[in-house]
């Protein structure tokens, strides 16, 4: 399979990740295992997510957000508004500037 690297990169490896200008990374473990590690709110946020996180990346962006805000639901909030933030780039980058959700 060819690699390719990049911010705006996209190979197609057959799986459902969807179009995303987010790089594509290998990962040495199991994505299930550690979604199994989560704390049940970042499991049931990771399950209504509109992008393809991985479950590490979502750790460390919720323990830096509860880090800097000391509550759990501002935590979460967070969480969303980086969501909105990288939907608003993959928008504009995928279907043009004239996207809604283009920022």
């Amino acid at each position: 399979m060819p690699r390719t690297t990049g911010r705006n990169s996209r190979r197609n490896t057959g799986r459902n990740t969807g179009r995303s200008t987010l790089p594509a990374k290998r990962h040495s473990r199991p994505a299930m295992q550690e979604y199994d590690r989560l704390p049940a709110e970042l499991r049931r946020w990771l399950a209504g997510a509109l992008l393809p996180w991985r479950p590490r990346s979502v750790a460390r962006a919720f323990d830096k957000a509860l880090a800097r805000t000391g509550d759990r639901r501002r935590a979460l909030a967070e969480l969303d508004q980086l969501q909105r933030r990288l939907i608003a780039r993959d928008a504009a980058a995928i279907w043009g500037r004239n996207h809604p959700d283009a920022s």
